[in-house]
Parts: C-alpha cells; sequence; structure tokens
C-alpha cells in the first residue's frame, strides 16, 4: 500500500474509492462470504461497539476479528447519549433484531488514551481519560435502563482502547478488577479465559466464549506493533494524520487506521464533531503530517433495499453533505477552500459504495 498521506489530495481521493471497490469485491467473495458464516455459526454473540470518530481506533483490525461481524456506533470523542431519537432507534433496531435471531449482544462501550503523551489521547474530552472513562459508565447505565439490569441477553462491557499499542483493558465496575491485554502477551487461550472469567463472573458463558476470540486477536495484533516499534515503524501511526472526514454510516470498508475521523448522524448537535473535525484536519496539516492541497468530505448512508429506501439514502447523503460542507465553510472558511466532498450511498448487503456525486 503506498503512503496515502503523502499523496496529492486527487490520487488519495481515486486510492480511496479503489479501496472501497476492492473491499466490496472481497466481502461479496465466496470465501469471504463462507467464512463469515463459519465464525457466526460457532460465535452467535453479536458484537455491537460505541467507539471515538478517531481514525486510529479500528477494532476490527485491533482484535484482527473479520469485516461485518462487529457493529459500529462512533460519534466524537465516543460520547453517546441512548435519549437521541436517531441513535436510540438505530441502536435498538440493531440489537432487537440480533436477539429476533436467538442471539445475544455484547455492546462494547469505549473511550480511548495514550500512555505516552495525553495530547494524543481524546481531543472530544480534552485528553481527559478519566472524564471519558467516567461517560462510559453513564452510557452503561443507560444501556442497563433500556436492555435489563440482569445483562443476561445484552451485554455492555466498558473498554478501554490505547492507542499507542491498540491495546484493549476490559473493565468490571468503576474503580473495580480490570484487564490489560498489554499484559496478556504469551498467555495462551485457557489462560486469557481463565481471567475473564474471574473478572466478568456475571457475563454468560456463551458471550465470553465469543468474546474471547477479540481478546486473543487483540493479544496477537499487539506482539506484532510490539515488533513494529521495536522496528521504530509504527511513530507516524500513533499520531493524528487523518485527511479525510467520513459522515455517516457505513464505513467499516474503512479497515486502514488513521485516514478518517468518522462522524455517526446521532447527535442532535451534529455541527460541534464537524467543526472539531475540522479542526483536526486543519491541525494536522499545521503541523505537516498531511499535504496541505486538500482533504475529503464523504458522506455516505446505507441502504438495506432498492427503491424507497436507496432514494431516501440518496436524500440523506446529499443532506449531510451540504450541512458539513456549510459548517465547515462557517468554522474555517481557509480550510473549506481545499474541501473535497463526495456523496454516496453503501448496499448494505453487498458493501457496495455507489458515488452519488461531487459538491
Amino acid at each position: 500500500m503506498p503512503n496515502t498521506h503523502e499523496l496529492p489530495i486527487a490520487k488519495r481521493i481515486d486510492w480511496l474509492l479503489d479501496l472501497a471497490r476492492r473491499h466490496g469485491d472481497a466481502y461479496r467473495s465466496p470465501e469471504a462470504t463462507l467464512a463469515r458464516k463459519r465464525y457466526l455459526s460457532r460465535h452467535t454473540t453479536a458484537m455491537v461497539a460505541l467507539k471515538c470518530m478517531d481514525g486510529r481506533i479500528n477494532i476490527p483490525v485491533a482484535t484482527q476479528t473479520p469485516t461485518g461481524i462487529v457493529m459500529p456506533f462512533r460519534n466524537l470523542g465516543g460520547m453517546f447519549n441512548l435519549g437521541w431519537p436517531h441513535l436510540g432507534e438505530v441502536l435498538q433496531h440493531h440489537v432487537m433484531s440480533m436477539i429476533g435471531q436467538g442471539r445475544r449482544v455484547v455492546l462494547l462501550i469505549t473511550y480511548h488514551y495514550s500512555k505516552g503523551e495525553p495530547k494524543r489521547g481524546c481531543a472530544g474530552f480534552g485528553y481527559n481519560k478519566q472524564a471519558s472513562l467516567d461517560h462510559t459508565w453513564e452510557i452503561r447505565e443507560q444501556v442497563s435502563h433500556i436492555f435489563g439490569q440482569s445483562h443476561e441477553s445484552v451485554y455492555p462491557l466498558v473498554c478501554g482502547f490505547e492507542t499507542d499499542e491498540d491495546a484493549i483493558t476490559l473493565h468490571s465496575t468503576p474503580n473495580g478488577p480490570t484487564l490489560n491485554l498489554a499484559d496478556c502477551v504469551g498467555l495462551t487461550e485457557d489462560e486469557v479465559a481463565a481471567q475473564l472469567s474471574t473478572l466478568l463472573p456475571d457475563m454468560t458463558s456463551v458471550m465470553r466464549e465469543d468474546l474471547l476470540p477479540l481478546l486473543m486477536g487483540n493479544i496477537e495484533h499487539l506482539a506484532k506493533v510490539r515488533e513494529q516499534n521495536a522496528r521504530h515503524e509504527r511513530l507516524l501511526d500513533i499520531e493524528h494524520r487523518e485527511w479525510m472526514i467520513c459522515l455517516g454510516r457505513g464505513f467499516d470498508w474503512l479497515h486502514t487506521p488513521n485516514l478518517a475521523l468518522i462522524i455517526g448522524p446521532y447527535s442532535p448537535n451534529l455541527a460541534h464533531p464537524i467543526r472539531t473535525a475540522a479542526d483536526i484536519i486543519a491541525g494536522n496539516m499545521r503541523a505537516g503530517r498531511i499535504p496541505d492541497d486538500g482533504f475529503l468530505l464523504l458522506a455516505s448512508v446505507p441502504f438495506d433495499a432498492i427503491g424507497v429506501d436507496r432514494a431516501r439514502a440518496e436524500l440523506k447523503a446529499t443532506f449531510l453533505a451540504n450541512f458539513a460542507a456549510q459548517v465547515i465553510t462557517e468554522h474555517l472558511p481557509d480550510l473549506a477552500k481545499t474541501m473535497h466532498a463526495r456523496t454516496a450511498v453503501l448496499d448494505w448487503h453487498s458493501r457496495r459504495l455507489e458515488l452519488l456525486g461531487k459538491h
């Protein structure tokens, strides 16, 4: 893969669209389709992740999980409120769909930080790790209020994501024991399973068994990251280097870390995360981490069926692109002059990205 961060903006956009095409082709291939079916037949628990828009937070990559297994919800800082109308409806619909199929759900409620430099942490919370952690417990209480306190069907699990190494930490209770996978490199699957059982005794055995592959995947990923660190190959990956703002849903094809700031259309105050994302892009340009010749604004909306559902997705994607462009223009007019805006819809079943046009 070329170092996309150093290419001219036109070539970066071409590369990105080719990445989306290649991902769709791979997702639809017989091998990938059968692999997902095998995985889901062995691990029936549905995995959902609430996470920050930060391009470094890539849970499928960090856990070596096949694409399409973890359902992502992204927002600035991982800030969510399940009382938000759109977020609550989308999340409830997904969870109830999984329950209707006889599956349990583990809801990963994440925060992120950097152990090496606080300023590489979460900008949404002003780099305050404790504030972001406190917020995850508030979300956990909301999940319990909606889906029940026993957590037999829906288990809200608070997780930390350390971006220097992509290490995941599992939390039991506020101020309670944790399981930091950064300390588990070299342990066997049985040893990790035993620690998980001790940490989360209230989680059903089925959920723990289905969560374990993600944990072992993260441990394997950590070992590779440490090899990269030893060769000094990872420094640029732990710094903000995003050169695109993605607004909407259906961006799991962006499996390459640190390219995009991904904003879900959930917050009633959607302008706030857009402005924050624009500030990060502008900062990347000023610091020379990305070229200053332009950035991409990509609005994408998934659809389940052709006809009415797709037509509405087109209108929604166009609205999101126009809204974001206006916010960025008012907030950072000089940055807006370098903006390249695109709209697209995503066929959810085939993962085919269909470009609608330029703005």
